[in-house]
């Protein structure tokens, strides 16, 4: 058996709606090619089904992995930055590998890459070697995997939720379909649903549009109530 490889990448750090998946997978270094023939890459580039079918065929060929889903209400109570949040996650997930990588493929959210590296580095209960990058999804197999398995994660999370709620988009604040479901929801209700972040700036400018539109409304029946008693006296 070869050398043991980690890979940790997450999904879902912009949305609005549903959960950060984090995912550390472990794979020996003798089935990095094994993954490779599989068509593994970073799941950016490749179709929601086409991860589908990979996700049970990437598991078989791993030593360990770690799922993590942070709710948007663990987000929102974060005391530090989402940077932050990312690193103690990372280290959270890999510290919960059984079986302990001795290089761990990092694709790294900070700007300085070696710092974010660095963070998680110091916080783990394991030595091991860290190589932390910008697109390391899309530069080393492992992190490929680990961006598959997280995407697909995020992606059965989100179809959970529109079972419940009916069609909510992607979930990103870009996704006009997402849009459309939270002003209807504020509309209906007066307040936004457990699933959002809560901490985003969508949610304000969502707010600040509906209110805008409720104030003419406003104050064409406050001038509707006046004629009317002005009518009556």
């Amino acid at each position: 058996m070869g050398k043991k490889l980690a890979g940790i990448d997450e999904a879902g750090r912009g949305p609005v709606i549903g959960p950060m998946v984090i995912a550390a997978v472990v794979v020996d270094e003798d089935n990095v090619p094994k993954l490779e023939e599989l068509g593994v890459r970073d799941s950016k580039k490749l179709t929601p089904k086409r991860r589908e079918g990979l996700f049970d065929e990437i598991i078989k060929l791993l030593d360990d992995y770690v799922i993590l889903e942070l709710w948007p209400e663990e987000i929102d109570s974060r005391e530090g930055t989402l940077n932050e949040l990312e690193v103690e996650s990372f280290v959270k997930a890999l510290n919960s590998l059984k079986v302990k990588p001795g290089l761990v493929y990092i694709d790294a959210a900070d700007v300085k890459e070696e710092r974010f590296g660095e963070e998680i580095r110091k916080g783990l209960d394991f030595e091991a070697e860290i190589i932390a990058e910008h697109k390391a999804d899309d530069k080393f197999v492992p992190v490929s995997a680990a961006s598959i398995i997280a995407k697909v994660t995020r992606d059965r999370a989100i179809e959970g939720l529109k079972e419940e709620y009916g069609e909510i988009g992607s979930g990103y604040p870009s996704d006009p379909r997402t849009r459309a479901f939270l002003e209807e929801y504020y509309r209906q209700y007066g307040e936004f649903p457990s699933i959002v972040r809560r901490s985003w700036k969508t949610l304000k400018k969502i707010e600040e549009k509906l209110r805008a539109e409720v104030r003419p409304k406003e104050k064409k029946v406050q001038k509707s109530l006046e004629d009317f008693l002005k009518r009556r006296t």
